[in-house]
């Protein structure tokens, strides 16, 4: 009787031992070069298109602020470069530095506020109840997604001069000074009504995330800071606040961008008046540039504020990274 068995593979037992059982399969480390190559391959998209919608309008913008260009220019396709004249120009002037310091107090006010009443607002929310939390999240929700210029039109009426809601309440709670007020024929007065709509719609961000980032809080760290004897207080400082101060310095880094280049609001409001004296340097760079059709001066004021503020961002991060290079240290 004969018995049938398989017919071993022809071949050396290494070449078979190296095609790892089958062809067309990937050795491994084929699998982890391709492996470290995908996180780069989902970027590129990203990439690519922030070098076209940011990258390439920069450019051009760095490009525009080494020329003298104005209507005449513009119309005749003429292009007259002028070197660093409009920089210059710019530099030695008073107006320039006055409001880049009008600019970075009004930023530190705003950012001031948001962060503190944000971070109220977050922690309320994980204090509240169910309903009542589900409440004011969608108030904070309605807020944070209504259109800037739909806000800043809504800002107006409500501190209108003549038919204002904040002017008709004022008057009938006794001011009645305030019945005909104008909250735009002054400096103070407009940057009250800007600062209100910056931290209004910002609110909503930092306290959103903070409650986000509470529910990531063990509770038996509570629970232990408890049987220490630790307060409401004391729980605060050593459980809340470590776990939320990277959650804070990220959120003050985006909330010092997001204020500092606040045009839409300020221009809304008041175009930057009175008198020019409410002028950010977003607003003052499209006065120079685009309100008096000197496009080279309004594309060298907008390169220095991103100079600025990569200089204000910059130092911010660097304090950031002390203190944490500190508190790990001192763990």
């Amino acid at each position: 009787m004969t018995v049938q068995t398989e017919r071993p593979p022809s071949g050396p037992a290494d070449v078979r031992r190296a095609d790892g059982g089958g062809a067309g399969r990937p050795t491994p480390r084929a699998a982890s070069r391709a492996g470290a190559l995908a996180p780069y391959l989902l970027l590129l998209p990203a990439c690519a298109a922030t070098v076209l919608l940011l990258g390439w309008p920069l450019l051009k913008d760095v490009l525009l602020s080494f020329q003298n260009l104005n209507m005449a220019q513009l119309i005749q396709h003429v292009t007259e470069w002028n070197g660093i004249d409009n920089y210059k120009e710019v530099l030695t002037g008073e107006d320039f530095w006055r409001v880049t310091l009008r600019s970075i107090l009004f930023t530190a006010v705003n950012v001031v506020l948001i962060m503190v009443l944000g971070t109220l607002v977050g922690l309320l929310l994980a204090r509240l109840g169910q309903r009542m939390r589900l409440t004011l999240l969608l108030g904070l929700v309605l807020a944070w997604a209504m259109p800037v210029v739909a806000a800043s039109t809504v800002y107006q009426w409500l501190f209108a001069q003549r038919f204002g809601v904040v002017n008709w309440v004022l008057d009938k709670l006794g001011w009645h000074s305030m019945a005909d007020y104008s909250w735009t024929s002054s400096q103070m007065s407009t940057f009250f009504v800007v600062t209100l709509l910056i931290v209004w719609m910002s609110i909503p961000f930092v306290a959103i995330n903070l409650y986000a980032a509470t529910t990531t809080i063990p509770g038996e760290l509570y629970e232990a800071a408890a049987l220490d004897g630790a307060g409401t207080w004391k729980s605060f400082t050593t459980v809340t606040l470590p776990f939320l101060r990277p959650f804070l310095y990220a959120t003050t880094f985006l909330e010092i961008i997001w204020v500092f280049k606040a045009f839409v609001q300020v221009f809304t409001i008041n175009g930057g008046g009175p008198d020019r004296l409410t002028e950010i340097l977003p607003v003052y760079a499209y006065i120079e540039g685009v309100g008096n059709q000197h496009y080279g001066m309004g594309a060298a004021i907008a390169v220095l504020t991103i100079l600025i503020l990569l200089g204000l961002t910059a130092y911010y991060l660097r304090i950031v990274l002390k203190q944490e290079n500190e508190e790990e240290a001192a763990l």
